[in-house]
């Protein structure tokens, strides 16, 4: 596999502190509990530290590259320094440039702006939307789940040696799935596409919150993710890689930072030289201070030690799952199997339940906080589920389509500041609603299903 997992007897560290690890929630049987956040996947919760760099920064915060003041000085060195901050972080190489942008989603639409003419994607059926749907302009190559990591390679493979060899090609492939959680064998896909002359982008949005990702080590020509997955709130994201597609494309933006030079012509129209450096893609007043959060995260992370990180949230996924076995009308959604190496991030159906309606009660009953439903990755989940339709009609049942089955999944998802006793209080929940039932009951309003009062 392209990562590596941590041997369970090596050393673990503490759960990093995160805000919200003290805030209670009210439950609708009475009283409250401390709100265990088990939807990392979608957003993780902030890292103190982050939360108190951007505190300590927030009073000098100035417009960055417009002022000759002492605060705007400060926020360009800042803001300049986290651009070389992430690429440490990722292990970028020499000539590699770090854009920042809004999320995973505006880095793939950016670079996706940028492919050359008549380039060809190629896109596993497995991906987010935000891998799956930028590539509106090219010619796309839609590829079918592979049911291990070995006929990932050979898919591409094959998909890639009977496309025209003389055109422009791009392969994009997540790094860890958002829906099993399991990792792909990126430097060995990464491989493939060089030896059929393609390019090839990893969406890290779910794996760079959970293991070191190198650019040099596993060959890979661009890495996209996003802050508020990696502990950085403030809406902000990375695109980092080759310069050359990113500077002979137009700006994804066009506005004032991106331009070099702007002149009238003598036709009354107007000339613009665009920056050739990251600029030309940062058009107006940057996000300095998300990129300074994913900066903070990046070093928060980077000090706490990788391997102490994997090794402990290797025991929690390997906790989750060993407790969610015992459960038979549990069923765990998987590409690769169980011995394939995953992140914090694990979907599930439970027999006898529509999946909206088991969440809706871990979180009114317990205070736990899952998500449900497709998790922006449509086709996977339809592949996984195609043959466990969930009752219509029950609450929070999604609706179907004419002649179509109602799928949803539950997803419990965690990290480096999830404690022991919220996974334990998860997998307990499951145990009890599975058993017992529902203490309360509810009733579907606006599609989501919600505790009647």
């Amino acid at each position: 596999m392209s990562v590596s997992v941590a041997a369970a007897d090596q050393s673990v560290c503490a759960p990093l502190p995160v805000l919200g690890r003290d805030v209670t929630v009210p439950l609708v049987t009475g009283g409250e509990v401390v709100y265990a956040a088990l939807d990392y996947a979608a957003s993780a919760p902030a890292l103190q530290r982050v939360w108190d760099d951007v505190a300590a920064y927030a009073p000098y915060y100035g417009s960055v590259h417009r002022g000759a003041g002492y605060l705007s000085q400060l926020s360009t060195d800042l803001f300049e320094n986290a651009r070389r901050t992430v690429a440490g972080f990722l292990d970028c190489r020499e000539n590699d440039q770090v854009v920042f942008t809004r999320s995973t989603t505006d880095s793939l639409n950016l670079l996706a702006r940028a492919l050359p003419a008549d380039c060809q994607v190629f896109v596993f059926e497995t991906e987010h939307h935000a891998s799956l749907l930028p590539w509106r302009d090219a010619r796309v190559t839609c590829l079918d789940a592979p049911r291990t990591p070995r006929q990932a390679v050979e898919t591409l493979e094959r998909a890639l040696a009977g496309r025209d060899p003389y055109g422009p090609a791009l392969v994009c492939v997540t790094g860890a799935s958002n829906v099993t959680g399991e990792i792909w064998p990126v430097r060995e896909l990464a491989a493939a596409a060089h030896a059929h002359g393609a390019r090839i982008v990893l969406d890290a949005a779910q794996l760079a919150p959970h293991h070191p990702v190198s650019v040099r080590d596993l060959d890979v020509d661009w890495v996209a993710f996003s802050g508020h997955k990696l502990y950085a709130p403030f809406g902000s994201g990375v695109l980092a890689g080759r310069a050359d597609w990113l500077r002979e494309a137009e700006p994804y933006l066009a506005g004032g930072g991106a331009s070099r030079k702007v002149t009238r012509r003598e036709d009354g129209g107007v000339a613009v030289e665009w920056h050739e450096s990251p600029a030309r893609h940062e058009a107006g007043s940057p996000n300095v201070i998300g990129a300074y959060s994913i900066a903070s995260a990046c070093k928060a992370l980077t000090e706490a030690g990788w391997d102490s990180l994997v090794a402990r949230e290797t025991q929690l996924v390997d906790r989750v799952r060993a407790g969610l076995a015992e459960v038979p009308e549990v069923r765990i959604l998987s590409l690769f199997g169980d011995d394939a190496p995953r992140v914090g991030v694990i979907s599930f159906v439970v027999e006898g339940w529509n999946s909206s309606h088991f969440a809706a009660a871990l979180s009114a009953e317990y205070g736990i906080g899952v998500r449900d439903g497709l998790f922006c990755a449509h086709p996977l989940v339809r592949t996984l589920l195609g043959s466990d339709p969930q009752t219509q009609g029950e609450c929070g049942a999604p609706e179907a389509a004419p002649g179509e089955k109602s799928l949803n999944a539950i997803r419990v998802s965690f990290g480096a500041g999830t404690p022991d006793e919220h996974v334990d209080r998860f997998v307990a929940a499951v145990k009890e609603l599975v058993t017992e039932g529902a203490r309360w009951t509810y009733r579907t309003e606006e599609g989501r299903c919600v505790p009647a009062v």
